[in-house]
């Protein structure tokens, strides 16, 4: 298959554009580097099968030749992108999303929105399956990522039933692997840079809020399976093994063999408290579940930041 990744260059769609053209797909990835990395896709210069052309999806979105797929991911993703370029992640979830949709009509292409588990904003369902509508407050410091998604998610089902075209939604939950930003402000990178520098780790409120960790690979192999299944209605795909940010920390400062201790600072606005998929229908309507422990996912992403300090010193 011919397939177009927005926002390609991203942790996520580099990792995805990775496993399709070992599939034996050509891809065609579209990122304007907001906040993207050409080093993410580096490694694929000069194969036959992949292009890039650097673009802003808001804008006007045309692409010669036949397209059987787009996989829409681009976006701000970390809550210091968002909060710093608020403005720009609205316009890429309404806009990007909007331009995007048009083309697949263009190209009568199979679509993909990559969602988010922020959709549920701080829920008071927990686990949270697809059904929950989410508690989210729109004009607070995160309304700029989690109702831009939200659109984006309005805007793919009004074309899935208006239009329709073949559509999927994965709303994705905390992912973490090699490739993510060490200055992005995410639990993970941020936690896993502080214990390698000794430097104390930064627990926002008391630490109890939980998060439920995916490993890239398990969580790339959750796009290829909702690619293939019949599914257009949203779909979690995430780990469902839920952790305190507090055990998350204890696990890294083993993990690295630090000496760091803990700083606990003010939790921020409308930060959620848990964080749980359900992930019934990913696994009933396309046989996936997470596969790498956490454990396991964190010993691969340390490695992976030592490495990448080494070679800056």
């Amino acid at each position: 298959m011919r397939i177009l990744i927005t926002g390609g260059a991203g942790f996520l769609g580099s990792h995805l554009t990775d496993k399709l053209i070992t599939e034996g797909h050509s891809v065609i990835v579209m990122d304007n580097l907001l906040t993207g990395k050409m080093e993410n896709i580096a490694h694929l210069i000069g194969e036959e099968r992949f292009r890039f052309i650097k673009y802003d999806v808001t804008k006007y979105l045309f692409i010669d030749g036949e397209i059987d797929w787009i996989l829409h991911f681009a976006s701000p993703a970390s809550p210091i992108d968002y909060q710093i370029l608020p403005i720009q992640t609205l316009k890429v979830g309404a806009l990007g999303t909007h331009k995007s949709l048009g083309l697949a009509i263009t190209k009568n292409s199979k679509f993909l929105l990559a969602s988010t588990s922020e959709v549920y904003g701080d829920p008071l369902v927990n686990p949270q399956p697809e059904d929950y509508w989410g508690n989210v407050n729109p004009i607070g410091p995160r309304g700029v990522y989690d109702e831009a998604k939200r659109f984006a998610e309005a805007l793919t089902m009004a074309y899935h039933r208006v239009h329709k075209i073949d559509t999927k939604i994965a709303r994705i939950f905390n992912t973490f692997g090699p490739r993510m930003r060490a200055d992005d402000g995410r639990v993970i990178p941020t936690l896993i840079n502080q214990a390698i520098k000794n430097e104390p780790l930064t627990i926002f409120g008391n630490g109890k809020q939980t998060r439920s960790f995916c490993y890239i690979i398990d969580m790339i192999e959750g796009f290829y399976g909702l690619m293939g299944s019949s599914c257009t209605e949203p779909v979690n795909l995430g780990n469902p093994h839920e952790m305190t940010i507090l055990q998350i920390a204890e696990m890294i400062i083993e993990l690295t063999n630090s000496k760091s201790t803990l700083k606990y600072e003010e939790l921020p606005t409308n930060d959620p408290q848990v964080r749980n998929p359900d992930i019934t229908r990913a696994s009933s309507e396309f046989g996936w579940r997470p596969e790498v422990s956490i454990r396991d996912g964190l010993i691969k992403t340390v490695e992976y930041f030592e490495n990448r300090l080494r070679e800056r010193s």
